[in-house]
């Protein structure tokens, strides 16, 4: 069959619509406020052998490793052997690549009897079960401590929810309402994306569509093989450290060095940490899903993601290394924490390669925060679980956009009245944190703060990054400005807390979580004075920080005072870096 570029284009957009309508299905119908309205979720499209055709715009985290679960899956369960109406759940990491809460559910497509593809999609789940509520302790040593571990199962049998084993999961999780509320909304975003194809495939023909999965994957293929085709050939190497484990502080090392030329990518992991104690150990499929991530934003941000970017790919992991690690060791924050630090890895290798396409490092971790417990209003556990944006970093030409998920994740954050309507919380304050983006030519985005009252007995577990060391700053741009949680425990003081803990806390306790802002681009001595006016009136920038970082001074109008202005960046160097 002879591939025309019209028809391929026409069916490239009606998969990822059918994505997309899968997404807005989950969504729409999912009732924990974790799917509903933070959307931390994500829908695809397969080949029957379980290659990626199209993907809704969600998280780069899960979309990355879902190939890894849904080819996973198939060993298991071949299409072959599967029927209309069937479908298949799982959440174990050393299967499916990410963390337990991250549940999947994966369906077979059929026209008539004939399996035409695969439709999936994966949902963070609020309870998990495990050592404590929200199942993300950061002090797990096993993953037998962070939940129930679900292998590859029939949910579904010929469009029958097998209820049995709905029962058994739901009694050993927390929040059993909302377990059973997302679970048929998964379900039924993958009946909205099996009808969908369907559809497509009588109006255009089986053979047709299949024929044009394949080439929209090897389109994708002949894209990314001519965007590296541009990078300058060489071996980059870069070192960043997480700090620590939750068990300890101690900082554990990740080092990858990125080969390119010719038509394809190495990426090597050799030299990177052995696998740690605390749960912070990156599956391989999360490791995979960071690098297909860095080297798409890189090379061409623009491609539409599909299996034809693993191609060029070859990506080295020690076994037993963190990113790496083998059963049973815990891996809950990996995805919350050494993902965005793989990928600042990645970026850093190739910010040494072409330096206008990376940002400078971001707030360099989702900011997990849960709070759960029993709530006394209404008699039933619950589990508060949301990830905080930060700073972005600053690139060439433009500033980092502040308060905002970076990299490997892509979520919403859950209104004020949303957390106080469902959970016994009361919200003292939510903002942006001035002067926490890193001054540069170009601005690093700024953190954000979030203040939380627990108005009943509670565990809280906090697991954030750049708290000790700030988020990188490029060509001559300052770093952003590092990370800090407080407590402060009814008639005391607020005590400052590590950046990963999990702890019981009295009623009345107050946690607040300030993320890490963006690093900045460029000289700060070389921004406009207008654009660092602006920062100032935006709340962004304060007076001071303009004059000391900036070399722009504002007078009581917020007007640039010229003159003063020319004086500090003369003495401080303007052109320096």
């Amino acid at each position: 069959m002879n591939t025309d570029p019209i028809t391929l284009e026409v069916l490239r957009n009606a998969l990822q619509s059918a994505a997309e309508e899968m997404g807005a299905t989950l969504t729409r119908t999912a009732l924990s406020p974790n799917i509903k309205d933070r959307r931390d979720c994500s829908t695809a499209i397969y080949t029957i052998e379980g290659s990626l055709v199209a993907q809704a715009e969600h998280i780069p985290l899960h979309l990355g490793l879902m190939p890894t679960v849904v080819k996973e899956v198939l060993k298991f369960f071949p299409v072959e052997s599967l029927a209309p109406g069937d479908a298949v759940i799982i959440n174990d990491p050393y299967i499916s690549g990410s963390h337990l809460p991250d549940v999947c559910v994966i369906s077979p497509v059929f026209a008539g009897n004939a399996p035409l593809a695969v439709v999936a999609n994966l949902a963070h789940h609020v309870d998990m079960g495990g050592a404590v509520p929200g199942s993300m302790s950061t002090t797990a040593t096993e993953i037998f401590q962070e939940g129930l571990r679900i292998p590859p199962v029939k949910i579904c049998r010929g469009g029958r929810v097998n209820q049995d084993l709905l029962k058994v999961l739901a009694h050993n999780v927390r929040t059993a309402g909302e377990f059973y509320g997302d679970i048929q909304a998964q379900l039924s975003a993958n009946q909205v994306g099996v009808k969908r194809l369907q559809e497509l495939a009588m109006r255009v023909g089986v053979e047709t569509l299949q024929y044009y999965m394949g080439e929209i994957i090897n389109y994708a293929e002949r894209r990314i093989r001519a965007a590296i085709k541009e990078l300058p050939a060489g071996v980059y190497a870069y070192t960043d450290y997480l700090e620590g484990d939750g068990i300890t502080r101690d900082p554990v090392k990740i080092t990858a060095a990125v080969h390119t030329g010719e038509e394809l990518v190495k990426v090597d992991f050799t030299g990177t940490s052995p696998q740690v104690k605390g749960p912070v150990n990156a599956t391989r499929g999360v490791t995979l899903a960071c690098v297909y991530y860095a080297l798409k934003a890189v090379a061409d941000p623009d491609l539409p993601a599909s299996e034809g970017i693993a191609r060029v790919l070859e990506v080295i992991t020690p076994p037993g290394s963190l990113v790496n690690p083998r059963f049973p060791a815990p891996v809950a924050h990996a995805n919350i924490n050494t993902a965005q630090r793989i990928t600042d890895v990645v970026l850093g290798a190739l910010a040494q390669a072409v330096p206008h396409r990376v940002t400078a490092a971001g707030t360099g971790s989702m900011s997990n925060f849960t709070i759960g417990g029993k709530d006394g209003r209404r008699q039933r556990y619950y589990s508060y679980v949301e990830t905080y944006g930060g700073g972005q970093g600053a690139k060439y030409n433009q500033d980092g956009m502040d308060g905002v998920h970076v990299n490997m994740t892509n979520t919403l954050n859950t209104p004020v009245e949303v957390i106080e309507m469902n959970y016994p919380l009361l919200v003292e304050r939510y903002g942006l944190i001035p002067d926490s983006g890193g001054p540069g030519e170009f601005r690093g985005g700024t953190g954000l703060v979030r203040e939380i009252t627990v108005l009943e007995d509670a565990t809280v577990a906090v697991s954030t990054e750049r708290n000790v060391q700030s988020p990188w700053g490029l060509r001559g741009g300052r770093p952003g400005r590092t990370s800090r949680c407080l407590i402060r425990l009814p008639g005391d003081n607020a005590c400052e807390m590590p950046g990963k803990f999990t702890r019981e806390v009295p009623r009345g306790t107050t946690i607040t979580l300030e993320t890490a802002g963006g690093g900045g681009y460029g000289n700060p001595f070389d921004r406009s004075p207008e654009a660092v006016r602006q920062d100032v009136i935006s709340g962004l920038v304060s007076k001071t920080a303009a004059f000391e970082d900036y070399g722009v001074m504002l007078d009581e109008a917020l007007q640039v005072d010229q003159k003063a202005t020319a004086n500090k960046r003369d003495k401080g160097g303007r052109h320096q870096s």
